[in-house]
């Protein structure tokens, strides 16, 4: 099991009031469809528990996990919402989701026999999702096949069809052909639902609708929507932060650290690995204990980024270590103990999870999950 740092001076604070807010206004936003709160990945870094709580709080419905294990961890810490998981299990693990009651999604023949095998032990008829591929290709029933999906799904009565969905791959960008597609997708969605109502068969829920689409896709909500990155008040291009802005979403992660120590260099001094960087100047250079096995990557470095003290920005100083970060805080007075934010706002500045993945080439997404669990998570509110 990786080992949390808490006795050292670095950590991740998570606004629980920020990630119920957000579930609310997302919640207010979709009318009468269902808010599922994605919380895989340990909750994009935040901590699945304290998540999945405060979304339940803010008036999510259900919860959505990738893979099984992380619908037992909720399960053992209490949470008894339903929840969803968004990828078909192995067969030797339907009996586990099953036995927890997880929702497993079921794309393949194989799937479909498993989990009528697993079903039969329980006694009971369970509750599957179908996904279809209209255009991803990454996992999901291809249209083609979907008639022989249904077939065995009917052959199984102990599984009952509660949801069919799919997930659309572009939805975040506003150029016209990645809307164009999108519509193609909603559009290979409505075909392959005529397909399973044509057989008698009509889905609790139908879902389709990512936190981009939720935002700015008419249309997309239909029964329920999946929102992820948008509940933790993160928002990955330009199109979806301008609908995010609307209802206010707020970031609920807050990195923080404190320096370690502090040297007064001259001049044309090089700290750190390599030697990288000569100081241009005479400076105030701070050490923080955080590096790139915490999830703060070596490349920030040579991509000229910046923290937080005494709510000013400063840049590194030098190349980015395991353990380590050295900061150029110029001719500012810094003491040992004062105050870093890696991620988050101090006085007037803000450094964005954005900012981080425009600096390394990336998403938010991978800023956040990448937070390894050196860094403790402190649940705030």
């Amino acid at each position: 099991m990786a080992v949390e740092g808490i006795r050292r001076p670095a950590w991740a604070e998570i606004d629980l009031d920020a990630l119920r807010h957000n579930a609310s206004m997302l919640k207010a936003s979709i009318g009468d469809a269902a808010l599922c709160a994605v919380v895989k990945a340990d909750g994009y870094g935040h901590g699945a528990l304290n998540a999945a709580s405060a979304f339940l709080e803010g008036g999510a419905d259900l919860l959505a996990v990738a893979i099984v294990d992380e619908g037992l961890e909720l399960r053992e810490a209490g949470i008894d919402a339903p929840i969803l998981l968004l990828s078909e299990p192995p067969a030797d693990a339907m009996d586990a989701a099953f036995e927890s009651s997880l929702t497993p999604t079921l794309s393949t023949l194989t799937g479909i026999a498993a989990a009528a095998e697993a079903a039969t032990h329980h006694h009971d008829v369970l509750g599957v999702h179908i996904k279809v591929d209209t255009g991803m290709h990454r996992m999901g029933v291809d249209l083609a096949d979907l008639d022989d999906l249904l077939t065995a799904l009917e052959a199984a009565p102990v599984l009952e069809l509660e949801g069919l969905w799919t997930h659309l791959a572009v939805a975040d960008e506003d150029l016209l052909e990645a809307e164009e597609f999108t519509a193609l997708q909603l559009a290979r969605f409505d075909h392959a639902l005529a397909q399973v109502r044509s057989r008698g068969l009509e889905p609790r829920f139908c879902h389709v609708a990512n936190s981009a689409a939720t935002l700015r896709v008419d249309g997309a909500s239909r029964q329920m929507v999946r929102c992820g990155i948008a509940l933790y008040g993160e928002l990955p291009t330009p199109a979806v932060a301008k609908a995010g802005e609307v209802l206010g979403l707020r970031p609920a992660m807050t990195i923080k650290a404190q320096v370690t120590a502090v040297r007064h260099l001259p001049a044309g001094e090089r700290p750190s690995y390599g030697r990288r960087r000569a100081l241009p100047a005479p400076a105030t250079v701070v050490t923080v204990p955080i590096g790139y096995a915490d999830g703060f990557p070596r490349s920030l470095f040579g991509a000229g980024h910046e923290v937080l003290i005494r709510g000013q920005r400063f840049p590194l100083a030098g190349q980015v270590t395991m353990d380590q970060i050295v900061i150029d805080a110029g001719s500012a007075e810094i003491e040992v103990g004062d105050e870093v934010v890696l991620l988050g706002a101090q006085g007037t500045e803000r450094i964005t999870a954005s900012e981080w993945a425009e600096h390394l080439g990336t998403i938010s997404y991978e800023v956040l999950c990448g937070i390894g669990p050196r860094v403790p998570r402190r649940a705030l509110g």
